[in-house]
């Protein structure tokens, strides 16, 4: 990845014509040949960009006008597809560095079911009051059970753990049940629908299959020491 500061004017040319006025910026220039215009300012967005399938060609500054300033690198970058082009005439270079970052892994979620389901496994008691957990993916013939768990009184109760809940989370805890209930060792098993978001719809159809809706705070839960103990 290349970075310059320089104080540089910008024309757009293509589907839609567009010119930044001559002020000091910042040219980053991938190596996905992408380049992206930013200034001291906006949050992530560039003020102008161009997007790959493009190359940057460096082209021979054009002369100056009588009482203009002279131009010292003009960059055109062009569209492969589209044939749009962007060109950034440079008066003055304030800094110029590349630099090999590798390969990126990718952006890892946080708050993923699986982490869900694991800080839920560790504080059963946001489901209720005197729950234990008996195992995490809890193993059926038509898939595991998030959280299987066990109350008080011997019941069990299945765990079905969504980021977004939805008609089909409740549809999927159905079978479940109905799976499960079967079973004379787990009888009589209920169920918890428990998501951070829970659509309406998913809720007026939990209710009608007696499955209980429980709304998960993501980061209560992650500021919680499992098994410390807690004045408020």
């Amino acid at each position: 990845m290349r970075l310059v500061i320089a104080r540089c004017s910008v024309d757009y040319a293509g589907r839609l014509n567009a010119h930044l006025p001559t002020a000091t910026r910042l040219l980053v220039h991938k190596g996905d040949g992408s380049l992206l215009i930013h200034s001291d300012g906006g949050s992530y967005k560039p003020l102008n960009w161009m997007s790959p399938p493009c190359t940057l060609t460096v082209e021979p500054p054009a002369a100056a006008e009588e009482d203009e300033e002279q131009v010292v690198q003009q960059w055109r970058v062009t569209h492969a597809k589209s044939g749009d082009s962007l060109v950034v005439r440079i008066y003055e270079v304030l800094h110029d560095s590349s630099h090999e970052l590798g390969i990126d892994p990718g952006l890892v979620k946080d708050g993923v079911e699986a982490d869900l389901q694991r800080l839920l496994a560790e504080q059963v008691g946001v489901i209720g009051d005197g729950l234990t957990l008996v195992r995490r993916e809890f193993p059926t013939a038509i898939g595991p059970v998030d959280l299987l768990l066990r109350d008080p009184a011997g019941g069990t109760i299945a765990v079905e753990v969504k980021r977004r809940g939805d008609i089909d989370g409740v549809e999927q805890l159905t079978r479940y049940l109905e799976l499960l209930g079967r079973d004379p060792h787990l009888a009589p098993v209920t169920g918890v629908f428990a998501a951070q978001e829970i659509k309406p719809q998913a809720r007026v159809l939990a209710a009608d299959r007696g499955i209980r809706c429980v709304t998960l705070d993501y980061d209560e839960m992650k500021g919680i020491d499992s098994g410390a103990p807690r004045l408020f």
